[in-house]
């Protein structure tokens, strides 16, 4: 069975650190063959809209922009929840990066329960 990994995002732009951190993550674990799937609850549904990641550095880590590249580019998936999106004014036809897709709960509790194992930061 092949390794899966789901990673799921609390926190947005105003804590630098903890909004990158997942993304080394994702990335480390692409780069080691894991399946991986980023979730976005909370303050963490901003880190999928347009220009979000752009200025964002946590002292010690790659510029988050880098980091959400390197992750779009190797096919990484990205769930954002359905309310979450709704009550920031999201659009996600218009504001999302590429990749990214609303869902509600029963897809994360469906990802998560199928995954090798969940990090939530």
């Amino acid at each position: 069975m092949a390794e899966k990994l789901v990673i799921m995002v609390t926190h947005g732009s105003d804590a630098a650190e903890r909004a990158t951190i997942p993304f080394v993550m994702a990335t480390a674990a692409q780069a080691s063959d894991v399946e991986v799937l980023m979730g976005f609850q909370a303050d963490g549904v901003e880190l999928v809209k347009k220009g979000v990641a752009d200025d964002i550095c946590a002292p010690g880590f790659p510029p988050l922009k880098t980091l959400l590249d390197a992750y779009i580019e190797a096919g990484g998936v990205m769930y954002a929840c359905g309310p979450c999106v709704k009550s920031r004014n999201i659009d996600p036809a218009t504001d999302f990066v590429a990749g990214a897709k609303v869902v509600n709960a029963a897809t994360f509790v469906k990802e998560c329960t199928e995954a090798t194992n969940v990090l939530t930061y």
